[in-house]
């Protein structure tokens, strides 16, 4: 199903929206349709994928707890052959949710239950992201290749299979070398949204970020921690 924004302007992006709660559904289909969105809607896993396997999706929304397959599996076989971008929708207050969204290649997460201005915003940012051109040229550092607009990056001739998220979050580091970059300011530059103020993106994707890098936080040879403060991408 589909709206047209005030004014009736032709819609754009294209949102699967999957979760098996009838009353979130709704009431999440509605505002973003109000924002205007184009909102397809599943119920089950399965119903997901056949959706994604036959329409040209710009985001998808993924309810962790799911009929048939989970959020998880969705994720991990939508990741097989998309870079789409992910935001997980969990109930759970813990951070063992997020933790295995992202390891499989998620780009966000919300928690429910949300409010609307937090969701439609959240959907803003990552769209935003995804969307945005790169503004820098190749960046070769410590073994490092980055080609920003080819959206790709290998250590010492070798290719990194990284996220979008990742990818982002090495570019914003590596185009900074040298300076202190506070968990705020990654925030704002690499996910889109300072509002919320929560650091544990940043942090998780670090850890994910220096393991495909081989880089010990102990002995760092890239991300050095600044304690209380955030990260510093060492230069030459």
């Amino acid at each position: 199903m589909a709206a047209s924004p005030p004014g009736g302007s032709p819609i754009n992006e294209k949102l699967l929206l999957v979760e098996d709660d009838p009353s979130v559904r709704r009431s999440a289909s509605l505002l973003l349709e109000r924002a205007g969105y184009g909102v397809t809607c599943a119920v089950d896993g399965r119903e997901a994928l056949d959706v994604f396997s036959r329409q040209r999706l710009d985001l998808i929304l993924l309810d962790v707890m799911l009929p048939e397959l989970d959020g998880f599996e969705v994720c991990r076989q939508i990741r097989r052959t998309s870079r789409v971008p992910i935001v997980m929708l969990t109930a759970r207050t813990d951070t063992t949710d997020v933790v295995v969204g992202l390891e499989l290649g998620a780009d966000d997460y919300l928690t429910k239950p949300f409010e609307g201005p937090e969701l439609t915003a959240r959907v803003r940012a990552v769209l935003r992201r995804a969307t945005g051109e790169p503004d820098s040229p190749m960046i070769r550092v410590r073994g490092l290749e980055i080609d920003a607009a080819g959206f790709r990056a290998s250590q010492f001739g070798e290719p990194l299979d990284l996220t979008a998220t990742e990818f982002r979050l090495l570019l914003q580091l590596a185009r900074n070398a040298g300076q202190v970059l506070t968990r705020d300011g990654l925030l704002e530059r690499v996910w889109g949204y300072d509002y919320l103020g929560d650091s544990r993106l940043v942090d998780m994707a670090v850890k994910r970020l220096r393991d495909k890098l081989g880089d010990d936080p102990r002995d760092p040879r890239h991300i050095t921690t600044i304690r209380g403060v955030g990260y510093r991408f060492e230069s030459e």
